[in-house]
């Protein structure tokens, strides 16, 4: 095998790796996605998404996804929340913390700090018994088996799974909400996306139903 074969076949070996991990993580999708679409659909305040290092990354990303596809979300620190920024955040507000560990000490405390404040905690986490998922209000778990991960360790494929996870729940909240491409366009109006003048298909509604009657119906 040449140098460049070699070369190829670790790219392609680990692109796949990281493929199958969000194709399981996908399989492996729940209600609770339904629960915190709902909850999110129906915050009367902004939704706060935040991380620490590269769930942190996802996080800012998920942020601006979201935002740009009709549901008002705004990243933010879990340490620089330790340090005054958790004032922003109000019993109206929702926070959804990313952590795949959720056992890091600073989302923890920020995670009882914004409860204390009145708002409500969405984790997304690689199980429901994390610590973090423990305290949320609803747990939500994402997770890849440690071949998607470079060397077992790196987080690689769980920071995608997360992403396409974020992905997922920003096109199902626009279809929720009626979002149209024209309102996108209207807070979108630089770069080559900004200058587009045929959109596609405004996407077809998706009833997102009320906690209450989810929980209710589960009874």
């Amino acid at each position: 095998m040449s140098a460049e074969s070699g070369i190829l076949a670790v790219a392609r070996q680990r692109m796949v790796a990281e493929a199958d991990g969000i194709r399981a993580a996908a399989e492996a999708v729940d209600t609770t996605f339904v629960h915190a679409a709902s909850l999110i659909l129906t915050c009367e305040g902004k939704l706060f998404v935040g991380g620490s290092g590269t769930s942190g990354t996802v996080a800012r990303r998920m942020a601006h996804i979201l935002s740009v596809t009709g549901t008002p979300a705004v990243a933010f620190s879990p340490m620089d929340s330790l340090h005054g920024s958790s004032g922003a955040i109000t019993a109206t507000d929702l926070v959804l913390l990313i952590s795949n560990g959720g056992a890091s000490a600073e989302v923890i405390e920020s995670a009882r700090i914004v409860q204390r404040r009145g708002a409500r905690v969405i984790a997304l986490t690689r199980s429901h018994t994390t610590p973090l998922a423990r305290l949320a209000d609803l747990s939500v778990a994402v997770a890849v088996d440690a071949r998607a991960e470079l060397g077992g360790v790196v987080a690689t494929g769980i920071t995608l799974a997360q992403s396409a996870w974020g992905d997922a729940l920003a096109e199902v909240l626009m279809r929720g909400r009626g979002y149209r491409w024209q309102q996108f366009m209207d807070t979108h109006p630089a770069g080559a996306v900004g200058q587009l003048e045929d959109l596609p298909p405004d996407p077809p509604p998706l009833p997102i139903p009320a906690l209450a009657s989810i929980e209710g119906a589960r009874r």
